[in-house]
């Protein structure tokens, strides 16, 4: 449907927000007028009611949501994850696994090469696949399932994808498991995100495996090494070193709201991707659930192992953006930057997503003032509109 968006605010490329209007054709947008003058046309208006308009959100880890898992393997848990991903302002996303058998990875990873043949127009855009796991330390295992662990192989990787590294957009790993960087140097030169995860890599380990061409951070601060005054670990390095991008949970409990602080700070909005990882259980109640073959328990927004460990999230992306401004005082501008735009250039496709601006997809989340979601947008179809 072709339309154009009035009354609404949103940013320009310097960071400028404006009050205006946003013309959409064919899933694109078409034209950006400011001054909230709409042009006399047949196009359709849809009246925004002064809200904030931000890019889609490009979330980069999600195992799921809404009953549905990555790892359901199916063509229908996908579709259940991308026709509700809009409710939170999500437009793409990565599906991502966990450590199970290599069978059945390789049954998610196939289901997604098919999926993404054959996808449907009008839902949040599937990009492709972030493989965390199986190639992580056990030490850090977190909530991954410790014994189907693999070591670091490129033929392994092969196997699970059938030969071909097809769609493969991210793979966490332990980088101090990777015998001389071989799997690493491999991905590195497909110009695959290689991230360090799930590892007790030291600052010197870590420093060496990104001179290879490690250049993104799973999750900081979770299933790592902590800082520490005589090893600065991943966290410290992520600090330091502005070669290094990081994955951020913002729920406050994954990340304290005060290590929020410090990482906008001394991070700052370009190098963070503001995640979910979240599960099967989000926008459900709380109760038991399954993630990996395990048993997870939800309770009061927070998912547990019986043993007390983390096991992944319920989060929903608009509300990191709102633990994040609460936390850090963050701008709306940074806040997009950290939810598609940094998102959009890592993944290679900021030509047609992470801003508002002509020619790209017309993937945009309308916003009111405390950051709930009116609507979204999904290259230029409504996919989803708050009830009143």
């Amino acid at each position: 449907m072709d339309f154009q968006l009035t009354n609404v605010h949103f940013h320009l490329q310097d960071g400028t927000l404006v009050q205006g209007c946003i013309e959409v054709a064919e899933g694109v947008i078409k034209d950006i007028i400011l001054e909230n003058r709409s042009r006399k046309s047949a196009l359709k208006t849809i009246d925004g009611n002064n809200g904030i308009v931000l890019p889609g959100f490009i979330d980069i880890h999600i195992h799921g949501g809404y009953g549905a898992d990555v790892m359901d393997g199916t063509p229908e848990a996908l579709k259940k994850m991308a026709d509700r991903l809009p409710s939170e302002g999500t437009t793409s996303f990565l599906a991502t696994t966990i450590t199970q058998s290599t069978d059945e990875i390789a049954k998610a990873v196939a289901n997604v090469k098919s999926y993404m043949a054959n996808r449907e127009y009008g839902f949040a855009e599937l990009l492709g696949i972030h493989l965390e796991g199986p190639y992580i330390n056990s030490e850090q295992a977190g909530a991954q399932n410790k014994k189907f662990i693999e070591k670091p192989s490129l033929s392994h990787l092969k196997k699970l994808f059938k030969g071909h590294l097809d769609n493969l957009e991210i793979v966490t790993f332990a980088p101090e498991l990777d015998d001389n960087f071989q799997m690493l140097d491999k991905l590195a030169k497909q110009n695959i995100i290689v991230s360090a995860g799930h590892t007790s890599a030291n600052n010197d380990l870590l420093k060496e495996a990104m001179n290879r061409g490690v250049t993104h951070l799973t999750h900081i601060c979770n299933a790592m090494k902590g800082i520490h005054h005589r090893d600065m670990g991943p966290v410290g390095t992520a600090i330091l070193d502005k070669r290094l991008y990081i994955e951020l949970i913002a729920d406050g409990v994954h990340v304290g709201k005060e290590m929020l602080t410090l990482l906008y700070k001394c991070v700052g909005p370009d190098r963070i991707m503001l995640i979910t990882d979240s599960i099967r259980a989000k926008g459900l109640i709380d109760g038991e659930y399954s993630l990996g073959g395990q048993i997870v328990n939800v309770t009061n927004k927070k998912a547990t192992l019986k043993n007390g460990t983390l096991a992944g999230s319920v989060l929903k992306l608009n509300e990191a953006l709102k633990i994040m401004r609460e936390a850090t005082g963050a701008t709306l501008y940074e806040l997009e930057i950290m939810s598609s735009a940094t998102a959009a250039k890592r993944l290679g496709i900021w030509d047609r997503k992470g801003s508002i601006e002509r020619g790209k997809d017309a993937d945009m989340v309308v916003l009111n003032s405390a950051l709930d979601v009116e609507m979204t947008y999904c290259k230029g179809r409504l996919a989803y509109k708050k009830r009143n």
